[in-house]
């Protein structure tokens, strides 16, 4: 019987790992040997939850690299639900492909729930100090994200500085709000109020594009 059990674990696990092989493969397949890899990596906001993958911020932006002929590739790692320790424990298994951009848009559940922000400054400085240690020259890309005042001013306050201050300790660019024009207003956001719908999702691409071009065409044109 333990046998059986055993034996069953293993194939389980081994049919696992390949099923997560195949995605990995898959999901942001490289164009050629010189494309480079473009890693959003967040929750439901980068995951598109509502409007689907393929709506997403992240697919839009992969629209416009490719409207432009530029070889970059990009992945969708993000993951709905998901707070800066979550974070923290799956980026390592994100990392396996080569990734020359690193976008972060997380910590947004975090300040939903009001977890201690000396937590998530750390959870989310560990994420850089994840990627900067396997990929030292990737270019690091932080998503500024807001609270609602309903958590009091000074937490809201403290929160908002977090992305600033985390940006400039890492040399990382900044996208101060990554919902800029987009949070806070009904029409653009679904029922619950927090998930941009696809025209919501239209207007995140373009802030993000505002930030992303420049670092693209560096890579492109390195001096």
């Amino acid at each position: 019987m333990q046998s059986y059990v055993k034996t069953g674990f293993l194939h389980f696990f081994t049919l696992l790992f390949i099923i997560l092989g195949i995605h990995l493969t898959v999901y942001g397949q490289s164009k050629s040997k010189d494309t480079h890899n473009i890693l959003f990596f967040g929750d439901s906001i980068t995951a598109g939850l509502g409007v689907g993958e393929n709506n997403a911020f992240p697919a839009l932006i992969q629209q416009k690299i490719d409207s432009l002929g530029w070889n970059f590739n990009v992945i969708n790692g993000g993951l709905s639900g998901e707070t800066s320790t979550d974070g923290l424990h799956r980026v390592s298994w994100m990392l396996q492909r080569r990734i020359s951009v690193f976008v972060l848009e997380l910590g947004g559940n975090d300040g939903l729930r009001g977890i201690n922000l000396a937590l998530t400054k750390k959870n989310l400085q560990g994420i850089i100090d994840t990627v900067r240690t396997k990929y030292p020259r990737a270019k690091i890309i932080i998503a500024g994200m807001q609270v609602p005042p309903n958590l009091g001013e000074k937490y809201t306050t403290q929160f908002k500085n977090l992305y600033p201050s985390l940006a400039k300790k890492n040399n990382a660019v900044l996208i101060p709000f990554i919902l800029k024009d987009v949070g806070g207003i009904p029409q653009l956001n679904q029922s619950d109020g927090i998930h941009p719908t696809k025209e919501g999702h239209k207007i995140v691409a373009q802030t993000v594009w505002k930030y992303l071009k420049p670092v693209l065409e560096k890579i492109r044109q390195p001096d």
